[in-house]
């Protein structure tokens, strides 16, 4: 668990008299956790940002940190200092945050990463918003229609599981291989994930994916972004070079801002390097339009059904064929 550094009020006299500063000026703090701090600043410098608690003075350091609000910013406030704007569409949340480590972001939403059960297995999936609406692959699913799932919830000494046993099946689209899932009764809100542009996603980036492989629980692996529209069968994927197996199905491949930009779904076992996730865009024109992939518990297997054709309305006997002259 990370610590600050706590300073004596007579330190914090010390600090406040030798930068010649007689009050602080009020500001909202926003840890990389998603924590927010509101107190007077004392100072700030590249290095960390000193808080004045009233008896005790706070030292943060801003690899911890995320952005400082003011709450009326001023009109030249450096754009690194504004809280990214979250935009909500619909059943999830977009942003564009700055790009940090692979470490902030594991610890800012690898809660938001769950572990997808059914009888005969299992898979990732993600959480896109704090009701409990999750994002995992159709084929992690499959002809299952009693399915749980396990959210890794933070608490200050590491993480506690808790398995739902009630999971509802919103949305499906095999063509797609994708699935919206809702935890019910759960009784609280979730951490989630953020759905990234694609159009804002380079060759050669880093990315890292988290999920269950295996069933060995929020394992992180890290790679590149190899191609962003490698085509399968007329779908397009991202392919990477994180490593993805069987049990990383179903979840998250995250930009280093934080933005999932893909859901994993497919790997080579005996091929390292050579694996693929669904772009965030196709995910999210699935969200867009759940409704047409509505789940039918009287269809469970497929997210379409096939139409009957007409009876033959001419009785007569078809005419004999024709040898074509040469």
């Amino acid at each position: 668990m990370k610590r600050h550094a706590f300073l004596s009020p007579m330190s914090a006299a010390c600090i406040a008299l030798s930068l010649g500063v007689s009050a602080g000026v009020a500001k909202t703090v926003v840890l990389r956790t998603g924590r927010q701090i509101r107190a007077d600043v004392i100072r700030q410098d590249e290095q960390a940002v000193i808080l004045d608690l009233g008896r005790d003075v706070l030292r943060i350091p801003r690899a911890q940190i995320q952005a400082i609000r003011e709450d009326s910013p001023a009109p030249d406030k450096p754009a690194e200092e504004t809280a990214p704007q979250v935009q909500t569409q619909g059943l999830y949340r977009t942003t564009q945050s700055p790009k940090t480590t692979i470490e902030q972001n594991v610890s800012r939403f690898g809660e938001a990463v769950v572990l997808v059960n059914t009888p005969s297995g299992g898979g990732s999936g993600f959480l896109i918003n704090p009701d409990g609406h999750l994002i995992t692959n159709y084929h992690v699913i499959a002809r299952e229609t009693l399915i749980k799932t396990t959210v890794f919830h933070r608490t200050d000494t590491g993480f506690e599981q808790k398995r739902y046993d009630k999971v509802k099946i919103v949305a499906i689209n095999p063509y797609t291989d994708l699935a919206l899932l809702k935890i019910e009764d759960a009784g609280r809100q979730f951490q989630h994930v953020y759905l990234g542009d694609m159009s804002r996603v380079s060759v050669g980036e880093t990315v890292f994916a988290i999920g269950n492989p295996l069933g060995l629980t929020r394992t992180v692996s890290q790679g590149i972004v190899s191609t962003t529209n490698r085509d399968f069968e007329g779908q397009l994927y991202v392919q990477t070079t994180a490593d993805i197996n069987p049990g990383n199905s179903g979840g998250p491949l995250f930009n280093l801002a934080g933005e999932v930009i893909g859901v994993t779904s497919m790997g080579y076992v005996f091929y390292g390097g050579l694996n693929f996730a669904i772009p965030a865009d196709t995910v999210k024109a699935f969200i867009d339009n759940w409704d047409a992939f509505a789940y039918r518990e009287d269809n469970p297997n497929a997210g379409f059904r096939y139409l009957q054709p007409g009876g033959r309305t001419n009785r007569d006997a078809p005419p004999a064929a024709k040898v074509p002259e040469l």
